[in-house]
């Protein structure tokens, strides 16, 4: 009778044993410091090696080592991609395939960038914009529907209000074969411009506040729109909301704009689960990486407080000029704003972007590598230089010249 006591009293711990082994586990796992690669639910549209299971502090920070780890997420998107240095070494070449798609992330500048592309690039067939109408027809030579630039300005919204990454590199060859009536396939070179993160967080939220909702955008992902993504607002807009409700509501779409925008969404469940917390560090941490990864894949990109270096990028990358220069924008406004703001919210706001912060840091060491890359190869560096950041003064040195 003893011994069978005994048996019921070793069985009975190791049972206990066993349950509090697996509640500990399940602690880990909840707060993501064990993940089951094989069964997450993160990223369905690819298979993520074993790098991406690094911890956050093993992601590549610098631009070189980032560009050599490329291929930490391999893509599928079937569409050909051209990269910043194929991009300079072949060129452009507006009477065959090629095509600009630019990416416009709200309150980046992009609206004046926009403009300048369909307005000021010297072309032998510029885009013809008439007037009191907003969108201009940037065909190629010799043709009458082959458009090279997909962008607000051109072909419009086609692929959603503000597409993302994610919606452009699934739609804009369908929404091109559409447009033009034929299927072909086309080479891409993606452009994109991003801006300190604080300065653009505040630039939302004084237009949110002024009623703009941006609603219609179609949040398309894996395969379907998520159109239902709960709204921070009652009624038909947010007009007058205060900073301190902006920053609160957590499914705000304002926070990490960029970094969510230029990220491939399919490897972390796309909008599912987007305001809850169960792997949020881990789901950060694909999103950030990804960003990286697609804006060092990009063919151009540009930041709004650097437009002089922005602009002689794209003129070298392309081979193509500007006849009117980028304006650096004043920043008295933001500086205005920023001086209204309590430390507690100035650094509220730093946190809700620590994504875009990163990649804004990311993207400036990304940039100046590209523009000392470019001068060294530049014969004419100082000539070309000094049309950018002196126009007037440029034009009157050629003509003594």
């Amino acid at each position: 009778m003893k011994r069978w006591v005994k048996m019921i009293r070793f069985i009975g711990g190791l049972c206990l044993v066993t349950l509090l082994g697996i509640a500990y586990v399940s602690y880990l796992c909840h707060n993501s410091l064990c993940l089951a690669p094989e069964h997450s639910s993160l990223s369905p549209r690819y298979s993520v090696s074993s790098s991406s299971s690094s911890s956050k502090s093993e992601i590549p920070s610098s631009p070189a080592s980032l560009v050599k780890q490329i291929g930490g997420f391999p893509s599928k998107v079937n569409i050909e991609s051209v990269a910043f240095e194929e991009a300079y070494d072949m060129g452009f070449d507006i009477t065959s395939r090629d095509v600009i798609v630019f990416l416009h992330i709200q309150k980046t500048g992009g609206t004046t960038f926009g403009r300048h592309l369909v307005r000021d690039l010297n072309l032998e067939n510029p885009c013809n914009c008439p007037r009191k109408r907003k969108r201009c027809d940037c065909f190629r030579p010799n043709t009458v529907n082959e458009q090279w630039l997909f962008s607000r300005y051109s072909t419009g919204w086609k692929c959603g209000l503000h597409a993302d990454w994610t919606e452009l590199t699934d739609c804009v060859e369908g929404a091109l074969d559409e447009y033009e009536g034929t299927s072909r396939k086309r080479r891409y070179f993606f452009i994109t411009v991003l801006r300190d993160p604080i300065h653009r967080y505040l630039s939302e939220f004084r237009h949110v506040q002024r009623g703009a909702t941006w609603k219609s955008a179609r949040h398309w992902c894996g395969g379907q729109e998520f159109t239902s993504l709960p709204h921070c607002y009652k009624g038909s807009n947010w007009t007058g909301v205060e900073l301190d409700e902006f920053m609160n509501c957590s499914y705000n779409l304002a926070h990490n704009r960029q970094t969510r925008m230029l990220a491939d969404l399919t490897l972390a469940g796309c909008y599912t689960g987007y305001n809850t917390t169960a792997d949020q560090l881990e789901r950060d941490r694909i999103l950030l990486q990804s960003a990286k990864q697609n804006l060092a894949s990009m063919a151009y990109f540009g930041l709004t407080e650097e437009q002089a270096t922005s602009q002689y990028i794209f003129e070298r990358t392309f081979h193509l000029d500007f006849a009117n220069p980028f304006d650096q924008a004043n920043a008295t406004l933001s500086a205005q704003a920023i001086a209204e703001l309590t430390p507690a919210q100035i650094e509220r706001v730093r946190q809700l972007n620590s994504l875009d912060n990163e990649l804004l840091e990311f993207a400036r060491q990304l940039l100046h590598e590209r523009f000392k890359k470019l001068k060294r190869r530049d014969p004419h560096f100082r000539r070309n230089w000094l049309r950018v950041i002196h126009p007037h003064k440029s034009e009157r040195t050629t003509e003594t010249h």
